[in-house]
């Protein structure tokens, strides 16, 4: 009888491993640009169950979903269910933005003596890479599975000359979904000829899930030293200013919505927070921000080699129909993006982001989530 228990002992063990869950990546068609080229949906899931869904369309984070306190999954980004909104006009969710993101005032610039000329699409100025940017290019993918971490590397050419940048850029994207529930995207970039670059995920968060409503409530903590001054257009006038004392400051973590109204000439020129924060430290990954959501308990860590991050709070969205059903307002979600300055390529005094042929970009930033 005990030879007996000891032997069920030991097939339960066996039943116990062979049913722990593995790191799996898959794919799948996801339909067809409207020029006939076929997207992809990539699937990520590692041990724990954290699952992200990536497009080769514009290298998208479509979904991504991670555990609360109670060990409840919900899908944390707003976006769609389908390709075809993605096709069309939407508020950059989830994308790869560049060739250049963020904004370059007057649409123009000067490199290496000579003025270049870029496309305006916000106004007079430059924004996001354009109107054929790289969130609407279709990317060549491949995944990937190592020990306990699955991706996908994603490549992109932009020709010389795209939306006015010079040089050839052979880009190179990997999202990497790791054991302890981090998804790392490393960025690679090289040029025949000399360009500016910078490269950032225009996700919009929501840690209480997509379509839960807004994300006032969420306590948020930016590691920064100071902000970049704007005009009313948000271009940089070349001035960083500092935080402390005033409603940008989340060195000590706050709501969002705690200051978001403040009589404060940068939110009123943003319409809420709409700018770029001067990250502490110096080279090398480091913390940018975290954030928690009280009521599930998700706590999402950002961190970092750029020198800046942009906070973003929704503050454009408008009855945008988006995934389940679910209609994104004003405020139901809040990007960071980790970058280089606004209008750099104008102004010397902020870190360099002019490429030459030879030389490599390199840029890493990870999203990890835990629960408390």
């Amino acid at each position: 009888m005990r030879l007996f228990a000891i032997q069920f002992s030991l097939l339960l063990l066996g039943a116990t491993v062979l049913s722990a869950e593995k790191p799996m990546v898959d794919s799948e068609n996801w339909g067809r640009t409207a020029g006939g080229e076929k997207v992809r949906l990539f699937t990520l899931r590692n041990a724990r169950g954290m699952e992200a869904r990536i497009t080769n369309y514009g290298g998208i984070l479509v979904s991504l979903k991670v555990p609360d306190k109670k060990g409840e999954f919900a899908d944390v980004v707003l976006g769609f269910d389908t390709l075809e909104p993605y096709l069309g006009k939407h508020p950059h969710f989830g994308c790869i933005t560049g060739r250049y993101a963020n904004r370059i005032g007057g649409a123009k610039f000067k490199l290496s003596g000579q003025e270049v000329r870029v496309t305006a699409n916000s106004g007079k100025n430059h924004i996001h890479g354009g109107v054929e940017n790289f969130a609407r290019k279709v990317w060549a993918a491949s995944d990937f599975r190592k020990s306990d971490e699955v991706g996908v590397t994603l490549t992109y050419t932009s020709p010389d000359g795209e939306e006015g940048f010079p040089g050839t850029l052979a880009c190179t994207v990997i999202y990497t979904l790791k054991a302890d529930n981090t998804l790392e995207i490393k960025y690679r970039a090289t040029t025949d000829k000399a360009t500016v670059v910078n490269l950032t995920n225009h996700s919009y968060f929501n840690l209480a899930g997509e379509g839960s409503g807004d994300v006032l409530g969420h306590e948020m903590m930016i590691a920064a030293t100071g902000y970049t001054l704007t005009d009313d257009a948000l271009i940089p006038t070349g001035e960083i200013a500092p935080v402390a004392g005033t409603p940008l400051d989340f060195n000590t973590p706050a709501t969002i919505g705690g200051r978001i109204g403040a009589d404060f000439k940068a939110l009123v020129q943003g319409k809420g927070y709409d700018h770029n924060y001067v990250l502490r430290g110096g080279p090398g990954l480091r913390l940018a921000a975290r954030v928690r959501e009280p009521k599930s308990g998700r706590v999402m860590t950002v961190m970092t080699t750029e020198p800046g991050v942009q906070l973003y709070t929704g503050n454009h969205l408008k009855g945008v129909a988006g995934k389940s059903g679910h209609v994104y307002e004003k405020r139901h979600g809040f990007c960071l993006e980790t970058q280089h300055y606004p209008d750099s390529p104008n102004q010397p005094a902020f870190p360099s982001v002019v490429l030459h042929p030879g030389d490599v970009y390199q840029s890493t930033t990870s999203f990890q989530f835990s629960a408390e």
